[in-house]
């Protein structure tokens, strides 16, 4: 016990020998650890920013519910665009959504939709700006997008069977358009020149990348269809499973029938696209895993770099306090502790330039979250390696210099000049 107290108050010697001798030369340790300051920096400011953006894909993409995946003409693309090579493809039409929904044994829901974007919603004179989504749904797209009322009611099977002019609209659209004391429901919105009665309200679910997938009106397909027509429809199919364990199973069976619906042969691909939450998320991480490795290489040639300045400045310094070297060992300080004095000093430096990279990395990070409103992130597990590599670069580069000062003879030490 008394070993361990005295190894303690040891390494409170040299902690507080190292915070002092940093005080002593501010400028120089405010340059030394800058470049451990700028390599942290790096490394958490994207891997923040990459937590802020898998966090709202991650949340915005749960327009589908659970155990639930879309089929339509084009395939996801996370990063870029590439409907260019599929613009040949054939639109899903209606008849062949409806064998879906038809043969789908696995399905618990099947929901089949159309869509129109850019559109405006009037009410007595207000108005929104042009970027309202018109979503024409059967009964089970409520289901499978994972919408819930907030006021009124849903959509019924009458509904669709008359194409009943009716509505439910997002809170967004509630928001811009009626004052706060006026129940929308009831009320009658105008788009694209059609009078729609609203009979109910979405709740608020969020936006993916900052977007707003609340900003829509949904209104009965067959309503759809008499309003736009059905020639130039690209139907998506959403189809949620009968549970978790035959996700694959209903996935394939879909596919299937889709395939035989379409006409295509044997041996061909699948001329649509399919994706779920999970897919998505996963095309996110393959998407930046190149770009996150471009930055830790970088970032580690930078704290390499850092690394090498500690060292030289360790080095400096050394050679600087040789008498307070020779001093100390003239009094009975033993070769570990000059040796745990300057490791101590070296990991120190680090690690003060490791919290302030983290700082303001995680900082600048969440300027990306606050750009697109979105929740702040804090990586603690980047944190945590971002601290450890503070240790392992000062206990690597500091180990020379302080050898160096340990295994100083204390005579030559007390009359350098």
């Amino acid at each position: 016990m008394s070993s361990f107290v005295l190894q303690l108050n040891t390494f409170r010697e040299s902690l507080a020998m190292a915070l002092a001798a940093i005080r002593t030369s501010k400028l120089r340790s405010v340059l030394t650890l800058l470049g451990v300051a700028v390599g942290v920096f790096s490394i958490i400011c994207v891997m923040t920013a990459m937590g802020v953006l898998r966090n709202s894909i991650e949340e915005g993409i749960t327009q589908l519910g659970s155990n639930t995946f879309q089929i339509q003409k084009y395939p996801p693309n996370i990063g870029g665009d590439n409907r260019g090579r599929f613009r040949n493809r054939k639109d899903i039409t209606y008849e062949q959504a409806l064998a879906v929904r038809d043969r789908a044994t696995l399905a618990e829901a099947v929901g089949i939709e159309d869509w129109r974007y850019n559109k405006i919603v009037h009410w007595q004179g207000q108005r929104t700006n042009p970027n309202v989504e018109v979503a024409g749904e059967n009964l089970d797209g409520i289901v499978t997008n994972d919408w819930t009322i907030d006021r009124g009611r849903s959509m019924l099977q009458q509904d669709l069977e008359m194409a009943r002019p009716v509505a439910i609209i997002g809170a967004p659209v509630a928001e811009k358009i009626f004052p706060s004391y006026v129940n929308p429901v009831g009320e009658s919105i105008r788009v694209d020149g059609g009078i729609y009665q609203v009979i109910g309200v979405f709740k608020k679910k969020g936006g993916e990348l900052g977007g707003n997938q609340d900003n829509l009106i949904c209104i009965p397909i067959s309503t759809f269809f008499s309003r736009y027509g059905r020639s130039d429809s690209d139907i998506h199919i959403l189809v949620k499973a009968l549970n978790p364990a035959v996700m694959d199973d209903a996935l394939e069976q879909a596919r299937m029938i889709l395939r035989a619906a379409r006409n295509v042969p044997p041996g061909e691909e699948d001329d649509f696209g399919y994706f779920s939450n999970d897919s998505l998320v996963t095309q996110f991480n393959e998407f930046t895993f190149y770009f996150r490795l471009g930055v830790l290489l970088i970032s580690s040639i930078s704290l390499l770099a850092a690394g090498v300045g500690i060292m030289n400045i360790m080095l400096v310094s050394v050679t600087e306090r040789t008498k307070e070297i020779g001093v100390r060992k003239s009094i009975g300080a033993q070769k570990r502790d000059i040796l745990s004095q300057f490791i101590i000093e070296a990991v120190v430096l680090c690690e003060l330039g490791g919290i302030i990279g983290i700082v303001l990395g995680v900082l600048g990070g969440n300027v990306v979250g606050l750009i697109l409103h979105v929740p702040a992130v804090i990586p603690w597990d980047w944190v945590g390696i971002g601290m450890l590599t503070c240790s392992v670069v000062g206990l690597l580069f500091g180990v020379y210099p302080a050898w160096k000062a340990s295994s100083l003879d204390p005579i030559e030490a007390l009359r350098f000049e």
